[in-house]
């Protein structure tokens, strides 16, 4: 355990190199603590900190840097979590609107993440392996394009659009749609496909180009059976020092497109989780941070916030914020349910 100068040191060299990217040398020190110290005094208890694996010294700076054991410790200890009140009220006032689809809930969440952090956010939508197919709704937009909506027993919603490299028969088009409502409602979304598949002779009586339609909507049911995660603020990176490096920036993005890593990250228990510079079989990169904060929509499904950045990160605001976010998208579907 550390003294109460020691911590105070420590969570000033983490909020100052947070700010700054460079290492925090004494001198500077100095002129910020609140208390006074010698200048000996002060190289003493950084050095103390750095034979703990708190800090590290660089090598082209006589300043000290936090370590990933020294943000766990600023993180379990040390952190101050407040969100201000216009964030706050911000929030309050972009999640009101109680008709968002689960959809647009995680897109919009996602979205506001990484707006508010300058970071990378990713967001999981509830795992759709225990939901049925409830209806399809179709949208012709012109004999090439359609936009078509897949809605589940729980509400949940996901829209694509479709692009045909041919003319296609808005007939055709409204056909098929009637064809798989008839057939498909009440079916688990994990075994769609393999029900379409078996239906694919009664489309061909049906419908002229059915092999087109059939293809689209197969591919539709894919992404939307497996693939509901979301990425904002990729851009974000390219801004941190951490990734100038153009290999551990291509590295990195290369991760955020993984979403399997994303789910196994997310496969725990607990409601949040601070991942900070850890390398391991899912993880590929050691100088990298993930926060994780669960939200409920009902008893059965859950989604989750991410955070992804360099372990220099605020996070004291981020935790905060996801903390908030998870609370008021569970408020928002708690009040429909009463509703």
């Amino acid at each position: 355990m550390l003294s109460q100068r020691q911590s105070v040191i420590l969570k000033t060299i983490v909020d100052e190199f947070t700010k700054s990217a460079e290492p925090v040398g004494s001198k500077f020190l100095m002129n910020i603590l609140t208390f006074q110290v010698s200048s000996a005094t002060l190289r003493n208890e950084m050095a103390t900190l750095e034979e703990l694996g708190l800090l590290e010294k660089t090598h082209t700076s006589s300043g000290r840097i936090p370590s990933s054991k020294g943000y766990r410790y600023y993180v379990e200890n040390l952190m101050d979590k407040k969100l201000d009140q216009e964030v706050e009220n911000k929030l309050q006032t972009i999640f009101h609107n109680r008709r968002y689809s689960m959809d647009e809930v995680v897109q919009k969440s996602c979205d506001i993440l990484s707006q508010m952090t300058n970071l990378t956010s990713v967001v999981l939508g509830p795992e759709t392996k225990n939901q049925t197919l409830e209806h399809i709704q179709m949208f012709p937009i012109n004999e090439r394009s359609a936009v078509c909506v897949f809605i589940t027993n729980h509400g949940h919603t996901e829209n694509k659009t479709f692009h045909f490299d041919e003319n296609m028969s808005l007939n055709d088009i409204q056909t098929c749609c009637n064809i798989l409502n008839e057939n498909l409602a009440g079916t688990p979304i994990t075994e769609v496909v393999m029900r379409m598949q078996e239906m694919k002779p009664l489309l061909q009586t049906r419908i002229a180009r059915h092999e087109v339609l059939f293809q689209a909507f197969v591919s539709a049911f894919v992404k939307f059976a497996s693939d509901n995660v979301y990425t904002s603020g990729a851009n974000n990176m390219l801004y941190q020092p951490e990734f100038a490096d153009i290999q551990k920036l291509q590295q990195l993005m290369k991760m955020l497109e993984d979403t399997n890593i994303w789910r196994q990250l997310g496969s725990g228990s607990e409601d949040l989780v601070v991942r900070i510079g850890e390398s391991n079989e899912i993880m590929p990169m050691n100088n990298v941070s993930v926060i994780t904060s669960k939200f409920k929509i009902n008893s059965e499904e859950e989604g989750q916030l991410m955070v992804v950045g360099p372990t220099r990160m605020p996070y004291n605001k981020v935790v905060a914020l996801m903390e908030y976010m998870s609370k008021v998208i569970e408020e928002m579907y708690k009040d429909g349910e009463e509703n």
